[in-house]
């Protein structure tokens, strides 16, 4: 079984901050940087609050009382920020999920939630598509699930290659977004990424 990380107190995390500060050549006791660990930490503390949701919790409140709705329910570009894990570099982009309901929905508002807490992770974008179409599909148990996510990762246009403009794609299909190329095609029309032609 795994052990529970070590717990980091504040005061670690500022000093953690001043140790990179003069690792890149500043005075952390200048003006300008005085207070500038304690801003880093609580920036963290916000950047990196996914840790301590559950977005299953979001999910878990639905409506049955939809007149029979089973056709496909899209949200389209939820915008986020999360931090690549490999170089804590931040990963701007927009999600677009959708599914297909089995006699219950949920408040759209819940799938941006959903985006949201597992962004605010350290991820990797396929990991980060992976976890939002999956924690969908074990807990509302719709007849499919779709996710589309495009970003711009800074560790790529900001370091390295410096390449700019350019932005990444992955997607997850469950289920009937998977096994049948009509709900696959329709969901990529709604979120503008296939031609209606």
């Amino acid at each position: 079984m795994a052990q529970p990380p070590p717990v980091v107190s504040q005061a670690d995390a500022e000093a953690a901050v001043r140790t990179l500060l003069q690792w890149a050549g500043e005075d952390p006791e200048r003006e300008g940087l005085l207070d500038t660990p304690a801003r880093v930490a609580r920036a963290y503390k916000d950047w990196f609050s996914g840790y301590a949701l559950d977005p299953a919790d979001y999910l878990r409140r639905t409506f049955k009382e939809v007149e029979g709705y089973d056709e496909l329910i899209v949200l389209r570009a939820i915008e986020f920020e999360s931090h690549c894990e490999h170089h804590m570099a931040p990963i701007i982009g927009k999600a677009h999920v959708g599914y297909l309901p089995n006699g219950r929905v949920v408040g759209i508002s819940k799938l941006a939630r959903v985006v949201e807490a597992y962004a605010r992770r350290f991820q990797v974008q396929e990991k980060l598509t992976a976890q939002i179409a999956r924690s969908i599909e074990e807990v509302l148990q719709p007849r499919g699930v779709a996710v589309v996510i495009e970003a711009a990762h800074e560790c790529m246009t900001t370091r390295g290659i410096h390449k700019r403009g350019v932005s990444m794609v992955t997607s997850a299909m469950l289920g009937a977004f998977r096994d049948d190329a009509r709900t696959r095609s329709e969901f990529l029309q709604f979120i503008g990424m296939q031609n209606t032609r």
